[in-house]
């Protein structure tokens, strides 16, 4: 297929663009520019621009801007002409229109022969370089225009690899480089007095540069302090404080800032309204995961005959089941526990939060008393909440949750019978399958095109195909309408003959996919369409702390009030309980620590895992996300099906999917679908957190035979795309040649 010409017009022009340049390059090379020739030149041009002022200024005007364009090492003697030649004001002038429209030439030039490719190269990274200079990129070109010691040409060059717009480049330019304009030019109107330019730029003129360099952080750091200072103008500051920090929730961000301000000997309260542990052990991780564990044996039991065994239809009583996930929450939870924590140090009340100062905490208690705490800093950790959409008719169903179902159906002595699932995400496909494999008829009801619709699509067909081989009947494309409750006569048959009546209530929702529509008749329906954050009733609202799905935060997790942070779910951007047990980290020191150093949350290698059987496990990019951030990459998959220990636990279904940069071991992403996925993905997270590449991976021992060896494999796959079929056709003959 031929390139579009648009494609081939770029290389040609940055090719014909160099040749000029290196043209002139070559030529200035035997021209040796001293501050005694430039004199002499100016002597020799000063009766021409006396007789043709006009047209010289053009020339003069033009010659600039094209040397400033090209970046060729001429700037500082044409300023020093313009001096020489135009006088103080008429050289600044046309110095500093000519400088700023040749640097932003240059800048666009950048912009067109190299930003593609750069951006290329630097992947997801680019978008957090380019959110900052959205923010401080006039502030950095203006610093670095008033420092005349840095060569203005890299500026113009790296600044067109950036997104900055081009009037605000030019416009900061301008500025930016004024007052150095001035000084060359005042210099060059006494040119003829010069010795060299050290006297131009003395070591204390070039310190004083640094210095103005530094005004627009100074003038920031100002105006960030008045913007703080009018922020808590409105509230009465505590002369002295109760608590070093103050945490709402006790969920997985909220534990693990206590534990780390007890640790530091943080003086730290504790709030929770329900129950310690937060949804992670209560109503999320935990119980799902008891449940899934119950379900796969029960699946196990059903499909014996794969291991040489008898099969049977496991039979059980459901509520059995459910106290077994209630005892192992019970079992885990000492380690969140009240007593636990307050052994630590750790000042823990039960009851209502609400921030009514930006230092000052309401706790409703229990028993409705109430009582008010200040604190230096509190940090917001109140977790997510399940999400109901407003469905007509969901309410008369009395719907579940991954929060209600628990108790709800603790003891059911039977699975319900016919049950569907509203969402396609993590939770729903987890509570799917578990369900199906426990007797439940389970439909799954999801809006868009296919399940799990973060992972690549090849991810998402596999988690289809397991469900529908358990039984499950998948919908993707269906949309809800609404759900209501029908009065039915039933019919109790006995030896065919019509016995009684009854009137029974029959729940069902109506879906459409396309211009059809079905109505789908159940007798429990779970809501898993996702989560929200808790927002209301904490004094968000109050305080107008800005709010959009999650709490707004910095990179810091600070709020609109610095000494005021969000961590987990209510935060975001992500809902797992290890990135909130990580944000955790981040906003329980700044809170403590940040009037001496504050530290920027890193997000940049976060894993994740869904536990469906076999599990589908993440870290890093995937096919769909480069395609969309435009990164290029390579695709290196191994399929589980041929690992040893796999065949031998009746577990070879799945692969491993690593991305790669193009040529190179570096791994920016991987996705692994398999029996044990969230555990093999940590080798993986380990080697992208401390940049080691597949190579590295490939030269690990690995013990045989384990389902980590797919790992190696995988980096193994790689290896062989990498050899040059010349280098080893070269050595096939020098084998032969050794043979004979």
């Amino acid at each position: 297929m031929n390139k579009p010409r648009s494609n081939l017009y770029k290389p040609i022009l940055l090719l014909l663009l160099i040749s000029f340049i290196g043209t002139l390059l070559f030529y200035l090379n035997d021209q040796s520019i001293d501050l005694e020739r430039m004199q002499m030149i100016i002597a020799d041009v000063r009766q021409w621009h006396q007789q043709n002022s006009a047209i010289f200024a053009g020339v003069f005007f033009s010659v600039y801007v094209i040397i400033t364009a090209t970046s060729l090492p001429l700037a500082v003697w044409m300023t020093l002409a313009a001096g020489a030649l135009f006088g103080l004001w008429g050289g600044v002038l046309m110095v500093s229109f000519a400088s700023s429209i040749g640097a932003t030439l240059a800048f666009l030039s950048s912009r067109y022969f190299l930003r593609d490719w750069v951006r290329t190269k630097l992947g997801k990274y680019i978008h957090t370089i380019d959110a900052g200079l959205e923010k401080d990129g006039g502030f950095y070109l203006f610093s670095l225009r008033l420092i005349p010691a840095l060569p203005f040409f890299a500026v113009n060059l790296l600044m067109g690899l950036s997104a900055m717009k081009t009037w605000r480049f030019y416009w900061v330019s301008q500025i930016g480089m004024l007052l150095g304009t001035i000084v060359y030019v005042n210099a060059g109107t006494q040119l003829s007095k010069l010795n060299s330019l050290a006297d131009i730029t003395s070591p204390e003129l070039v310190m004083s540069f640094v210095i103005l360099a530094l005004l627009p952080w100074l003038a920031r750091m100002a105006l960030s302090l008045y913007q703080r200072r009018s922020l808590y103008a409105k509230w009465d500051k505590p002369k002295s404080f109760d608590r070093n920090v103050i945490i709402i929730g006790a969920g997985a961000a909220g534990l693990v800032s206590a534990y780390i301000a007890a640790v530091v000997k943080a003086k730290v309260t504790l709030i929770e309204v329900h129950k310690m542990g937060g949804d992670c052990l209560n109503y999320g991780c935990v119980p799902s995961k008891a449940l899934i564990k119950s379900a796969k044996i029960a699946h196990q039991i059903k499909h014996a005959h794969s291991y040489g065994l008898s099969s049977f239809k496991p039979t059980f009583n459901f509520s059995n089941v459910m106290q077994r996930i209630h005892e192992v929450i019970a079992a885990i939870a000492p380690h969140d526990s009240v007593e636990r924590y307050q052994s630590m140090g750790v000042e823990v009340l039960e009851g209502h939060a609400k921030v009514i100062t930006p230092w000052c905490v309401q706790i409703t208690h229990t028993n409705g008393s109430i009582t008010e705490l200040t604190s230096r800093s509190i940090i917001i950790a109140s977790g997510a909440a399940p999400f109901v959409p407003p469905l007509p008719g969901l309410e008369a169903t009395g719907y579940l949750t991954s929060d209600t179902l628990w108790e709800h159906l603790r003891n059911d002595e039977c699975a319900p019978k016919r049950l569907v699932v509203l969402g396609g995400g993590p939770i729903g496909c987890e509570l799917t399958q578990a369900f199906a494999r426990l007797g439940s008829q389970v439909t799954q009801i999801e809006m868009l095109e296919r399940l799990m619709i973060r992972e690549d699509e090849d991810v998402s067909l596999f988690v289809k195909q397991t469900l529908e081989q358990d039984g499950v009947t998948v919908l993707t494309g269906h949309k809800a309408l609404t759900c209501g409750v029908s009065k039915v006569a039933s019919k109790d048959m006995t030896n065919n003959v019509q016995e009684n009546k009854s009137i029974v209530d029959v729940k069902w929702i109506e879906v459409i996919c396309g211009d059809t529509t079905s109505r789908i008749e159940f007798d429990q329906i779970i809501v898993a369409v996702g989560r929200a954050p808790r927002l209301s009733g904490f004094g968000l609202e109050e305080l107008e702390i800005p709010t959009n799905k999650v709490v707004q935060t910095n990179d810091y997790l600070e709020t609109l009030y610095p000494n005021i942070y969000a961590a987990g779910d209510v935060a975001g951007p992500y809902q797992f309980t290890h990135t909130a047990a990580h944000q955790a980290w981040y906003a329980s020191v700044n809170a403590l620590f940040g009037q001496l150093k504050r530290f920027k949350v890193d997000y940049r290698v976060i894993p994740w895992a869904t536990f469906v059987d076999p599990e589908v496990a993440r870290v890093g990019l995937n096919e769909q996300e480069a395609i969309t951030q435009n990164i290029s990459y390579e695709v290196t998959r191994y399929g589980i099906d041929d690992l040893d220990r796999a065949i031998a636990e009746g577990s070879a279904a799945g692969f491993v999917k690593v991305l790669t940069v193009p040529g190179k071991d570096k791994i920016l992403g991987v996705t692994i679908v398999g029996a044990q996925a969230a555990e093999l993905i940590a080798e993986f997270v380990l080697a992208m957190k401390y940049n080691l590449g597949l190579s590295k991976i490939l030269g690990t021992i690995h013990t045989y035979p384990t389902m980590a060896e797919a790992n190696k494999y995988v980096a193994g796959q790689w290896k062989r795309t990498q050899v040059n079929p010349r280098v080893m056709h070269w050595l096939e003959r020098y084998h032969t040649w050794r043979r004979s």
